[in-house]
């Protein structure tokens, strides 16, 4: 799935990756290709990037991630 991690500051990521892990006000979740479209709301912790290559974190203080279409975007504080 595509992946686009976006701060007011710059581009922390964009590629294509096999797992995305956020830290939603209701708890963690996880995302995998062909999820149901889905915007909810982020709180402080890592969002978790699996790619090919390995696993990522970055550190958010809290944002909006909106799924859809096997695209997910994290607009992150």
């Amino acid at each position: 799935m595509k992946v686009e991690i976006i701060t007011p500051d710059k581009e922390l990521f964009k590629g294509e990756a096999s797992y995305v892990g956020v830290p939603g006000v209701d708890g963690s979740m996880g995302f995998l290709n062909n999820h149901a479209p889905l915007i909810t709301v982020l709180r402080a912790g890592e969002v978790k990037v699996k790619t090919d290559t390995g696993e990522q974190l970055f550190p958010v203080k809290g944002g909006v991630v909106e799924v859809s279409n096997n695209t997910v975007i994290v607009l992150a504080e």
